[in-house]
């Protein structure tokens, strides 16, 4: 399925990506309020002027890109900059484990030695959360946008 990439800002100058289905998808969303901001969960959102991404990577070796081109503005400049970190905590995210459901109890071996130590994720309850850390187990939560197994 091909998908439309926009390139958003809310009203507290947050900038981030949308992908949608068509322009249709994205302007339904918007009317409905579903298009929110990933930082601030501000509604107020509006669709920046963004070049069109073509995936053509194989036709060229990968050269290394400056992180901010020459002579951006601040706001330029943070938006490679926030584009940069959401990169990362996705390969990040992708690095771990999907355990599911079974996330507390997956943890609680691993901090307990009766499992292999490596990063996992998946879904606990406040409760499970709340218990693990009074165990003294190390425990974040997660947006479910930084997940790429929910951008199917």
């Amino acid at each position: 399925m091909a998908l439309k990439v926009f390139d958003l800002q809310c009203d507290h100058d947050h900038i981030f990506e949308g992908w949608f289905g068509s322009h249709e998808d994205y302007d339904a969303q918007q009317a409905r309020g579903l298009v929110t901001c990933p930082v601030c969960g501000s509604a107020t959102i509006t669709k920046r002027l963004s070049a069109p991404r073509l995936n053509v990577a194989h036709l060229r070796a990968p050269a290394a890109q400056p992180l901010v081109p020459a002579g951006a503005s601040d706001a330029e400049k943070m938006a490679a900059l926030q584009a940069a970190v959401m990169r990362q905590v996705r390969a990040l995210v992708r690095s771990t484990e999907n355990v599911g459901p079974r996330f507390a109890e997956e943890a609680r071996r691993i901090h307990e030695g009766d499992a292999n130590d490596r990063p996992i994720r998946g879904t606990a309850t406040v409760e499970e959360r709340e218990a693990l850390a009074e165990d003294g187990i190390d425990v974040m939560a997660v947006p479910d946008f930084l997940d790429d197994e929910r951008l199917q």
